[in-house]
């Protein structure tokens, strides 16, 4: 990491952030210049003051420039605490009713949808320190559990327990990790496969039959 952050304590909160979870940032100047998540969130920092101050097509306005500009769609009331990093974000959307907790971070192509037309809460609750994998997509009102991880191309429709980790279509909780661990990346390569244990298991049963049938022959 190059170059000093600027002094304000949040613009430092935010850069952090940043540099904490992306090795490719460099510098603030770049952050600022080149991070399409960046940007997003910002607008939407805006865009929800005025939606909490009534202006609401003013803020839905800045939503829809922010997302041509950035290839990302937040809607401006959904509520979103501190330290949020979206990466590369090309795709994310997040619905009107969604509630996200501190330390979340996104990867591109995530939605976090709603499955009703009702105007009640439609969308996910994601608590803090929740990573979401590249194209995974959460449905519902569901809340997912603090410290949870889901991998890429998931589609999770029920909720999920804290310290959790999630795959597949639709997601199922693949491990559950011991609360008193560090909190851990998401290493894809790591996440088990339950389809693929499933297939295998599938295999040793039909080679032990086959086998068997040998045998009595």
């Amino acid at each position: 990491m190059t170059g000093a952050c600027p002094p304000d304590s949040r613009s430092h909160m935010l850069f952090k952030s940043v540099y904490d979870r992306d090795p490719a940032a460099r510098n603030w100047l770049e952050v600022i210049l080149c991070y399409s998540g960046v940007h997003a969130i910002a607008v939407h920092r805006f865009s929800n003051i005025l939606w909490k101050c009534h202006l609401k097509t003013l803020a839905r306005f800045l939503s829809l420039l922010a997302r041509w500009w950035t290839g990302i769609e937040i809607h401006p009331s959904a509520r979103i605490g501190k330290r949020f990093f979206i990466d590369h974000g090309m795709g994310v959307v997040v619905g009107e009713t969604t509630d996200i907790g501190d330390d979340v971070m996104l990867y591109q192509g995530v939605v976090l949808g709603g499955t009703s037309w009702s105007k009640g809460k439609r969308h996910p609750t994601l608590e803090d320190h929740v990573v979401v994998g590249a194209h995974a997509v959460i449905l519902g009102p569901i809340t997912i559990g603090h410290h949870s991880k889901i991998g890429a191309g998931s589609v999770v429709i029920a909720d999920v327990p804290s310290h959790s980790s999630v795959v597949g279509i639709p997601g199922k909780v693949v491990h559950r990790r011991d609360e008193s661990l560090p909190h851990a990346d998401l290493e894809h390569g790591t996440l088990p496969d339950p389809f693929g244990d499933a297939i295998n298991g599938l295999n040793e049963r039909i080679s032990a039959l086959e086998d068997k049938i040998r045998n009595m022959k």
